[in-house]
Parts: C-alpha cells; structure tokens; sequence
C-alpha cells in the first residue's frame, strides 16, 4: 500500500498540489496493458466531500493530454473517461415513492444492481460505444444517457462512497476494478465542504445542518469502515 500526500483543504475547494506521480503510476499502467482494447478499470472512492470527483476530473484531463498514451492508443478518442456512481442516484420520484428522499445519497438510494451491470459490460465490451446516466447539479437528478464511453477507451474512472462496501450486491464492485484508491481526508472537513455544498444548491443553513447529521455523517461513516480494503490509501489534507 501507497500512501500520497496530494492536497490541501481550502474550505469549499478543493486545491491540488502534485498529482504527477499518480499521472507516471497510471501511464505505465496503461502502457503496459496486453492489448490496445483492453480496459483497465480505477476506482476512488471515500467519505461525501473527500475530493472524489475532483481527483477523478483533474487526472482524466492529464491523461488525455499526456502524449506518451496518445502515441500508445492512437485509435482512441479519449484516454480516460470518469464514471461517477452518482449517475444511478433512484430519481425523485423514485426516492418520495420509496420513503427515502431523506436518505439520498445512503446504499438504498442508488440503483446498484444497475451500476455493476454497466460495469461488467465495460469489461466484456471495450469495443462499443457505452452510455450512462449522470447526475445533474442543477436538476438534482440523473439523466439518462449523458455521458458517453467511446469504444478503445482504455481507462475508466469509477468514482463513487461505495466501491468498497461490505454488503450486497456492493461488494461485487471490487472484483470488477483493477485498482481501487481511497480518499483518506478527515470526516469534519468533509462535512465541512458537504454542507457548504448543500447551501449553495438553495438548502438553508438549519436544514444543511439537520442533513449532515442525520444522512451525510451516518453515510461517511459507512464508508470509513471499509477503507481497508483499498489497495491505496491517498493521505489528504
């Protein structure tokens, strides 16, 4: 196991320090695939407000521009892809019919049987063209089909809190990565940024609050209990 000191907390945002030697670990990797259609599946994964999303975002746009891989798959459009978990949210209407619109963002609110098919079917296809759904911001929904995985492409980005949970069907998700990583950032600043989060969607202050202690915490919490089983642990600060 790998530990990486690769940013610092700023309040709302995240800032990134040096994420090279993550760039030159994944570069080999790719490199050294067996054929140029292979597919190698990374998660990162850890607490709501661990900077997930931004890693993912920051290493896929390196990626696509690094020219050592450009020249190793030059039948591919894009390098790397990111495939957020938050996509196979329940919709809302799904979540008021199932009680549970309190308890979005838990294990029960996300279609996961949904989401380990799609991963499977990257795997067995990395040929074809796949589409899935992505979580609107400003909709506060998932839209189907919104983002697309061209054929060839050769990494896949899975970022989600789950990846790494202890109970079905989750744990049949990391079998299906090649690599996990886990987002190691202390739980207060995470809610911190959580809640920050919640008010600038329009959530009043009392009732970001009342979320944070009654769904995103339980939920962060959930995801700590299974950081051991991440191949690396990434050391955020």
């Amino acid at each position: 196991m790998f530990t990486v000191d690769i940013g610092r907390f700023t309040g709302y945002f995240y800032a990134p320090l040096d994420i090279e030697p993550l760039i030159s670990r994944l570069t080999n990797q790719l490199i050294d695939l067996p054929h140029e259609a292979a597919r190698y599946l990374l998660g990162i994964t850890g607490p709501p407000g661990s900077g997930k999303s931004t890693l993912a975002d920051q290493l896929a746009a390196r990626l696509n521009t690094t020219s050592d891989l450009c020249e190793a798959f030059p039948l591919s459009s894009a390098i790397s892809v990111v495939l957020p978990m938050d996509g196979f949210h329940l919709t809302n209407a799904e979540l008021d019919g199932r009680n549970l619109r309190t308890r979005k963002g838990s294990p029960d609110s996300f279609h996961a049987d949904a989401f380990i098919s799609l991963l499977h079917f990257i795997r067995s296809d990395p040929r074809s063209s796949i589409f899935a759904p992505r979580y609107s911001r400003d909709l506060h929904e998932p839209v189907s089909d919104d983002l697309t995985i061209p054929p060839q492409t050769p990494l896949i980005i899975v970022d989600g809190n789950y990846l790494l949970l202890r109970r079905e069907p989750w744990s049949r998700i990391k079998p299906l990565l090649d690599e996990t990583w886990y987002l190691d950032l202390d739980l207060d600043k995470c809610m911190d940024r959580v809640r920050n989060r919640h008010v600038a969607g329009g959530t009043s202050s009392d009732l970001a609050d009342t979320r944070i202690k009654t769904n995103d915490r339980p939920n962060a919490l959930l995801v700590t209990e299974s950081k051991y089983l991440a191949d690396h642990i990434i050391r955020m600060e």
